[in-house]
């Protein structure tokens, strides 16, 4: 079994216990399930850039360490380490705190090794990374990545939208307006849900369809993988109850 699918759908316990990865069931069991409420929770994940974090709301809040005028070098990317099958729904509770900034979730993530072949996204044979937007776009990692509550540059604050890309590359997939307030207005914790299957990709925020993608080559979908949180400086935002599902047969 290869470093990249080892991780997959084996029974693990990171930390106290809190958190687990079960072995799948019927459609729509849980097989991972995480509070994200103390730093036993986040046990193995791995950060990619400067970021701090802590748990004093009682989730998850993570900020970048460095000044947002030093450009992509003040980003991250902080990932979960676990390999996910395909047909899953991964959700979270999300809090905007303080913006500008923007959020992603990497999802489908894996490393692709000179000569071909997959590993794991964290393999140590991949290029070296820290958070820099290029580095996960036009290197040696494929995954699809949905961008939301993105409001760091002013036509962004101007006009909300969600994006669905794909890498290596910066292929646009699809995308759909934003019903996320502005931080002033916000009533979160909001529950996002990216369902993932081979046929495409549907993003929801309670339970607000936002972004539909319907592949048309399977082929080119990604499949199983890690999943990474992405922020850009100088956003300031919250996590808790992060949850994966597999679902049936779309």
């Amino acid at each position: 079994m290869t470093e990249f699918n080892r991780r997959d759908l084996l029974a693990a316990t990171i930390g106290t216990g809190v958190v687990t990865a079960l072995p799948a069931r019927a459609a729509g069991d849980v097989i991972y399930r995480n509070p994200l409420a103390t730093p036993a929770d986040i046990k193995g994940f791995q950060l990619e850039g400067e970021a701090l974090i802590d748990f004093e709301l009682g989730r998850m809040r993570l900020r970048n360490k460095l000044s947002a005028e030093q450009g992509q070098a003040s980003n991250f990317v902080f990932w979960c380490p676990d390999v996910f099958p395909d047909n899953v729904e991964i959700s979270w509770n999300f809090w905007p705190i303080e913006e500008p900034g923007l959020c992603i979730l990497f999802f489908a993530a894996r490393g692709l090794l000179p000569g071909g072949g997959d590993a794991h996204v964290l393999d140590k044979r991949l290029k070296a990374r820290a958070g820099i937007y290029d580095q996960y776009t036009q290197s040696d990692v494929s995954a699809l990545q949905i961008a939301y509550f993105r409001r760091r540059w002013p036509e962004e604050r101007a006009f909300h939208l969600s994006n669905l890309r794909r890498a290596p590359g910066f292929e646009l997939l699809a995308q759909g307006p934003d019903p996320l307030p502005d931080v002033k207005d916000a009533t979160p914790p909001y529950r996002i849900r990216v369902r993932k299957s081979p046929r495409g990709v549907r993003f929801l925020i309670n339970d607000l369809p936002v972004v539909s993608w319907n592949a048309e080559d399977d082929k080119t979908v990604p499949g199983q993988g890690s999943i990474g949180f992405r922020q850009m400086a100088p956003l300031i935002a919250a996590y808790s109850d992060l949850e994966v599902r597999k679902l049936a047969d779309q």
